[in-house]
Order: C-alpha cells, then structure tokens, then sequence
C-alpha cells in the first residue's frame, strides 16, 4: 500500500488502543480448523499479533485464527473482569446498538408487529452481557430475551435490569424451533468457534419472516486497511475476522434473505484531529469501509 495510505503517513500507528480482550492463557488447547466461509483448511500467515495470530485462506481469503483456542478454553476467558468491562461501558454500548437497531429499520418493525398482532414479538439478544439491549426492547413493547455465556455478567443483569437472559452458548441452550420475531447479536460472531453451528441454530429458533441483525468489525474498513495487526479489533478474543460480503455470504447459507447492510466508524475519537475524523468517517461510511458493519436478514419459510 502506498505511504500516502499508510498509519504512519496518517499519524495513526503510534495508537495501540484495542478493544478489551483476555491474554491467551498458558493452558490453552488449541486446535486446527477450517474455513467457515469455504471449508479449506489451507491457509497463509497474516497477522502476527505476538501470543496469537491471524491467518488468511487461501481459497476465499477469510481471515481468522488457525489453529485456534478450542470452544471451552475461549469461553473461560469471560470472567468477572468482563463483567466489569461490560458494566463499566453498558451504555456506551448500549448507544452504539441503537444505531444499529436504527440503521437496520428495527424501531418500524416493532410498530408493525405491536400494532398487527394480539401477543408481544419475541426478541432474543446473543451476547447481552448485562441486559441493557433486553431491558430497553422490554420497555419498547417486545417480550425480550438475552443470552450470555459470562455467567457474572448475565447474573448482573438479572439482577439489577430484572430480565430473563439464559446463562449458556446458543447451542446448548435448547431454544424452542421459531421461537424469535427478531435475534440481535451485535460484537458476537468474531468470537465464535464454529460460525456455520451458531448460524443454523438462529435459523431454527427465528421464526419465518423473522428477522437477523449481526454487528461486527469490518475487516475490509479503512481503519483495518491502515493500522494491520495494530486494529483495535485485531485482539485474541477474536477468532474471526469477517467483510461485509462474507457476511451475506453466510446469511444465505443459512436460509436469510439479506435486507439491509450498512458501515460505520472511520477512526476512533482520539486518533484524528476532528475535522480529519470526520471526513473520514463520513466516507467510509458512503463507500462501505466503516470499522464496523451491520447486515440485517430475514428467514426464508
């Protein structure tokens, strides 16, 4: 990439700030593992991000740890000093999805459904950590479900926003079949060990017409362009890194009509002089190359 591209023309590479991640434990199996998007084992080095690293497929280019932590081991890592992390910074995330939900049209969904039907819609959040999406969509008129798989943190919710959240992985945790108007994971799917598993047990739990929302990093936005292994969501709680195409890709796979799609974020606050960071950010989100993506699907009967 030209230097005129480059984190060192812009300044950025100096930044090392990364979202919050759990240091890959001494003890930790790790195994290897094919493609989610095309299923070849083969794969290029990447990333080398010190005590883990990013590798490239070779067959679709996929980016993701290989080999990896195996599922058990990656779910130790979230322990009270997530929760901590979640309940220091629930509604700065909590804003965030918002945006989300916004963006993919969810406030109109649910006058539609309040207003043409007798019982609540059903919604479930993968990933609530401590309930904040779960109390708010309660409050909007939805009979609202979290799960989450950092048992201090569900344990949080439950008792201080006094909502239901299922201490378990997706598919442990015996969903009813077309069960959920809407399933919402936003900053989930990047962790998962097995992306293809998780995605066919949301089919059978969303009911048909149903709707997904999945938000994640970007890996093909601007800031993961310039900054390389120093992204902020290069970090070794990811085991996934995903582009929106791959996205729509797996969405139908697994029997979802894409509807909606959308970026966000150019550079983090701090990184960039505002006048700077807001030009770019406003183009990243025109072009595509925001730092995070929302796809949005709907359930095929």
């Amino acid at each position: 990439m030209s230097s005129l591209l480059t984190g060192e023309f812009l300044g950025l590479s100096k930044y090392s700030y990364k979202t919050f991640s759990k240091k890959p434990g001494a003890d930790e199996i790790h195994e290897r593992v094919s493609c989610p998007i095309c299923h070849r084992s083969e794969v290029d080095p990447h990333w080398d991000c010190g005590d883990f690293a990013f590798s490239r497929c070779v067959g679709c280019g996929h980016v993701y740890q290989n080999p990896r932590p195996v599922g058990d081991d990656l779910i130790e890592r979230y322990d009270e000093e997530y929760r901590d992390y979640e309940v220091e910074n629930s509604q700065n995330f909590f804003t965030l999805m918002r945006y989300g939900l916004r963006d993919a049209g969810v406030f109109s969904i649910t006058n539609h459904l309040l207003t043409r039907r007798e019982s609540k819609p059903r919604a479930l959040d993968v990933g609530c950590a401590t309930g904040v999406l779960v109390r708010y969509l309660n409050d909007l008129g939805w009979d609202a479900e979290g799960l989450e798989v950092c048992a201090p943190a569900a344990r949080f919710g439950m008792d201080r926003r006094n909502v239901l959240i299922h201490i378990n992985t997706l598919e442990g945790a015996g969903l009813s079949d077309g069960h959920y108007d809407l399933v919402h994971f936003s900053h989930v799917i990047e962790h998962l060990p097995d992306v293809n598993a998780f995605l066919a047990e949301v089919r059978r739990i969303c009911r048909p017409g149903g709707h997904v929302v999945i938000t994640t990093p970007n890996r093909k936005s601007f800031q993961a362009a310039i900054m390389g292994a120093k992204w902020r969501s290069a970090i070794a709680d990811h085991t996934h890194l995903f582009s929106t195409d791959e996205l729509l890709q797996l969405l139908k796979r697994h029997g979802f009509e894409p509807v909606k799609q959308k970026t966000w974020g150019g550079i983090p606050v701090g990184m960039a002089p505002g006048p700077l960071k807001r030009i770019v950010d406003r183009i990243a989100r025109i072009l595509g190359y925001g730092d995070v993506v929302m796809v949005m699907g709907r359930r095929i009967s």
